[in-house]
């Protein structure tokens, strides 16, 4: 079937039903080429940054195609925000889960049996269930959308071994187009999807995974608790995300920040399934709260007012990481994202991936990705240009918003202060923590250094000259550059690597250190008030009059979410809220013309949005 019979058999096309039913003038970046691709029937592999807009790849061909279209999505909140949106929208759409009521689950059934849905969103456990897989065969069905395509791979930082059996798709819906959808996957994960989904033949579209509004940043651990609370001070009022390593310290820092005055939330996957429907509801809700999490908290998360990411502990790829901080700005705002590391938690990583029992293939790549997100931490260029090139993209030049770019790290030659430090570590018996090797270095005659006599060694007092602070990042990039070892036991302890450590010690290999400064700065777009506060970036470039119609919208379109029980911005972004409000539409002609309002949110919304102006 050639493209233009299949828009001929719809009856309309994508354009058309962009402008129409979503209130957008014109695709973005590689959205169009994708739908064409799609709507004539091909398949297709589509990567794209969170925010760029996959959604549409597989939503516009489905309205356009005759039949029902199949979403095979990872994560229930992600399901639910999607039809929700989708409803909004006037689009015939459902989902299939466990945690739908009989009734409900009942009224979908009969919708789809009857032919009325245009978009259905599934679990892969549920559609590969005999049930759910014969039902299905017996519909016109007009594509597959593979949601989260990364948890196909084994190679992938999400990996769901279930998604692997989505191999017989091409059996049971023959000729059907496909089309596999992530924001996150490297060279051998593309190649591993593909491959595992029986794609070969697949198109792949691959869009710039760089994110202009997101400041990217890295700060060395010197009171993490201090470096958290200077970054809810510039975004009191927004929502965020905080990522823990641990279960046990997502909840000792949500309460902790409670106890500041915070309206924080603890999520991980040991919580009772209440807990975490109630932290997730209020997520959603739009109230400004902070989630502290693991990674528990992470797909599925569809909120696009999400104003910083903070991670209190070192993701273990660079796979991960994007993802996570990818949850941040989706809406195109100015956001902040934080990655606090310490040598620790460098060691730890490595300690867990030697212990781990997946096959040696495997922890090979495993141990690639850890060194590349331990060098993303360490680089003084240009990080978002470092963490492109970890899925292979070559960024022309310096970004300019990240933190090494905002304010340049310089780098010396630490040689010297390296083989102080690896030389204390071993005459004090590599027996002792970094406290203790750097009191050795400093001359502190602690009761511990006398006790033992190290104040007799021939290092002690040797970094007399140097701050605490400065010792500490020495040890740090040691441990990176892995010639230093942390033991984790009841004490973290410092060993030498020696393989690492002699050349060093020897004089044999130069080390280039960065010279670490604090952060002090407020890498906020837009100037602070007399309190301190920057500027919400939902409100910035607007005139006071228009801030506050901009102010009085948000607030009809929060009742208005809370009559229907759906999150505010299935309703309107706050992009479309802003441009209402700096427009001031007179009309519903007028209003209609705003980008992001479809005829079905006019019909339903545009009285009530042109009352507020009026009022205002």
């Amino acid at each position: 079937m050639t493209m233009a019979e299949a828009m001929a058999i719809a009856g309309e096309a994508p354009r058309a039903v962009l402008r129409r039913v979503f209130g957008f003038p014109a695709f973005r970046g590689l959205q169009e080429e994708v739908v064409e691709h799609v709507v004539a029937g091909g398949d297709a592999l589509v990567l794209m940054p969170t925010g760029g807009g996959k959604s549409v790849c597989y939503q516009v061909p489905a309205l356009c195609r005759p039949g029902t279209a199949i979403v095979i999505s990872p994560l229930i909140a992600l399901m639910d925000d999607q039809v929700a949106a989708l409803r909004q929208l006037g689009v015939a759409a459902g989902a299939l889960h466990s945690d739908l009521d009989p009734e409900e689950q009942r009224r979908i059934g009969r919708e789809l049996d009857a032919g009325h849905l245009d978009l259905v969103y599934v679990s892969p456990e549920r559609l590969l269930s005999h049930g759910t897989m014969e039902r299905l065969q017996r519909r016109e069905i007009s594509l597959l959308a593979i949601d989260e395509a990364h948890c196909v791979s084994q190679w992938g930082h999400e990996f769901r071994p279930e998604y692997r059996e989505l191999a017989c798709l091409p059996q049971r819906f023959p000729g059907v187009p496909r089309v596999a959808l992530t924001a996150t996957a490297d060279p051998r994960t593309r190649a591993d999807i593909l491959h595992a989904l029986d794609m070969g033949d697949a198109r792949m579209f691959a869009a710039s995974f760089h994110r202009p509004n997101l400041n990217i940043a890295a700060e060395p651990k010197a009171g993490e608790t201090a470096q958290l609370l200077a970054l809810l001070k510039r975004h009191a009022g927004d929502a965020g995300i905080v990522y823990c390593g641990s279960r046990n310290k997502t909840e000792r820092i949500a309460a902790w920040l409670g106890g500041k005055g915070v309206s924080a939330v603890a999520f991980h996957a040991g919580l009772p399934a209440e807990e975490k429907r109630a932290a997730a509801a209020r997520f959603r809700s739009g109230e400004p709260v902070v989630v502290v999490a693991t990674i528990a908290f992470g797909m599925g998360i569809d909120r696009p007012d999400v104003r910083f990411v903070v991670h209190l502990d070192m993701p273990d790829s660079p796979e991960a990481y994007y993802q996570q901080i990818g949850r941040a700005g989706r809406d195109g705002d100015a956001s902040e994202t934080l990655l606090l590391y310490g040598g620790e938690d460098i060691a730890r990583a490595r300690y867990f991936l030697q212990s781990s029992a997946a096959p040696e293939a495997q922890k090979r790549a495993m141990r690639g990705r850890l060194e590349a997100m331990i060098s993303l931490t360490e680089t003084v260029e240009c990080r978002t240009r470092a963490l492109l090139a970890c899925f292979g993209e070559e960024l022309a030049g310096p970004c300019g918003h990240c933190d090494n770019c905002v304010a340049p790290v310089g780098t010396f030659d630490g040689s010297t202060e390296a083989q102080k430090v690896l030389s204390a570590v071993y005459r004090t018996g590599q027996r002792f923590g970094a406290m203790h090797v750097i009191s050795v270095l400093m001359g502190k005659a602690t009761d511990a250094i006398l006790q033992r006599s190290h104040d007799t060694l021939p290092t002690f007092g040797v970094g007399a000259d140097r701050s605490q602070g400065f010792w500490r990042g020495v040890i740090r990039q040691l441990i990176a550059k892995g010639a230093l070892n942390v033991e984790t036991g009841e004490f973290a302890t410092l060993s030498l690597i020696m393989d690492r450590a002699r050349p060093i010690l020897r004089g044999e290999e130069k080390v280039m250190l960065r010279a670490d400064a604090p952060v002090e700065k407020d890498r906020r777009r837009g100037s602070p008030d007399r309190n301190g506060r920057v500027k919400p970036a939902a409100a910035e470039g607007l005139s006071a009059e228009a801030g506050s119609l901009f102010d009085a919208l948000r607030l009809w379109r929060s009742s208005e979410a809370k009559a229907q029980g759906v999150p505010p911005y299935v309703i309107f972004h706050d992009a479309t809220l802003r441009e209402i409000a700096a427009v001031r539409p007179a009309t519903l002609d007028e209003l209609g013309l705003v980008k992001g309002v479809g005829a079905s949110k006019l019909a339903r919304y545009g009285a009530g949005v042109l009352e507020v102006l009026r009022q205002g």
